[in-house]
């Protein structure tokens, strides 16, 4: 039997040490290929509630939002402790914290709002699959938010940890610049809608509506992309066209990856009973539930149109090619007689031995029949081909690429 080896922080240190400096070595093509899955994963056998902390992550920003019915408060907080206050209050409270970077921060935070070990692990370690998870008088959610990026192509993706309370809700972000929640900060501060006159649990259902709606822009964006992409296969295709192809083909799998089993977590928030979800806001879980849906199917259908489009591309490569030998085979159909012809009058028989040794070397228009011979040949086998309708299909090539 193999034995179990625990890893100490100490060596834990080292491996994040070697990992990052693998990291900056890397192509940047390679590491753009590198999921986040793939990223952020600690060693096997660490002990429970070890938490991994990716070098680069930020430290760590504290923001609240504490509001009621009537008033409102927003401000930033400066030390996890500060959170005790609004806890007990009977206003409910969104405390959000953006970045990872600190572990004894994280830690405080956790003592703050009595957060089990493993529920911190799972917080920090952000290469969780969505999930439900119920611990006493407190519901963890785990789920995916992408974000497009401004200047190209792609999204950023992160984990979203959400802590749902009697009175408040904990959500725990990786970057404090990649966000889609903004909707939800301001129809609370501007009193929109009827988020502040409900519970906690109101409030986590309008984060989960607005991190799955976050999806819907990401894939517009791949909708333009493969309307691009269908462009450029049947106009212009080449070894770029198949790799962009292939690029947006996996980016799509990774958003599959993402919301089939955040699909399956809403659900259980719908299908199980919770004394901190109310029958209320499991009804509207279930619009959120078909919002994910929705975004599965696009995904689905973007992914048949990408598998189309690289059929389409071998085809289109396919019918260049035989377009190019179909040209070749009728420049070599219509040289063959003529390369037969000069052939047989250059083998220069001597018709002084024999008057049937070429007799036409001696006639005196010999030269000019011969070519008159050859023009006929030619100029009849490219009529034949343009009765036939060869060269129409030339021409249309030609004229496509033009365009």
């Amino acid at each position: 039997m193999a034995k179990k080896v625990r890893q100490s922080p100490k060596m834990a240190g080292k491996v994040r040490q070697r990992r990052t400096t693998a990291k900056k070595n890397r192509p940047s093509s390679q590491e753009d290929r590198q999921s986040s899955v793939d990223r952020y994963t600690h060693q096997p056998g660490t002990i429970p509630g070890f938490l991994y902390i990716s070098p680069d992550s930020p430290p760590p920003e504290i923001s609240l939002i504490d509001y009621n019915a009537i008033n409102v408060v927003r401000k930033e907080i400066a030390t996890p402790e500060e959170c005790a206050f609004y806890l007990d209050t009977q206003s409910i409270s969104w405390v959000e914290v953006q970045g990872l970077g600190d572990e004894g921060i994280l830690r405080r935070l956790g003592n703050v709002f009595a957060l089990h070990p493993l529920v911190l692990e799972d917080i920090v370690n952000v290469a969780e699959r969505p999930k439900i998870e119920e611990y006493e008088a407190q519901l963890v959610i785990i789920c995916r938010m992408v974000v497009p990026k401004k200047a190209e192509q792609g999204f950023h993706s992160e984990q979203v940890s959400l802590v749902l309370g009697e009175n408040y809700l904990l959500t725990v972000q990786e970057e404090p610049k990649y966000d889609c929640l903004d909707s939800v900060r301001t129809r609370i501060c501007n009193n929109k809608g009827i988020i502040r006159k409900r519970r906690a649990d109101y409030l986590a259902y309008s984060v989960l509506d607005a991190i799955v709606d976050g999806f819907f822009p990401v894939l517009e964006r791949f909708g333009e992309q493969i309307e691009d992409l269908e462009d450029e296969v049947i106009l212009n295709p080449s070894q770029q066209t198949l790799q962009k192809i292939y690029e947006v083909r996996r980016e799509l799998l990774q958003l599959r990856r993402y919301m089939w089993p955040q699909r399956d977590a809403i659900n259980s928030l719908i299908r199980d009973g919770n004394e901190l979800i109310r029958d209320e806001v499991r009804i509207y879980l279930r619009d959120c539930y078909d919002h994910t849906i929705q975004v599965i199917d696009t995904i689905e259908t973007y992914r048949e149109l990408t598998s189309g489009l690289m059929d389409v591309y071998l085809s289109a490569v396919s019918n260049r090619m035989n377009e190019v030998m179909k040209f070749l085979t009728v420049m070599s159909s219509i040289f063959i007689p003529l390369t037969f012809i000069a052939g047989i009058y250059g083998m220069n028989f001597n018709t002084e031995k024999s008057p049937y040794n070429m007799p036409e070397l001696n006639w005196y228009w010999g030269y000019f029949i011969c070519l008159g011979v050859m023009g006929a040949i030619a100029i009849s086998m490219i009529v034949i081909f343009w009765q036939k309708g060869w060269f129409q299909n030339f021409s249309k090539v030609n004229s496509d690429r033009n365009k």
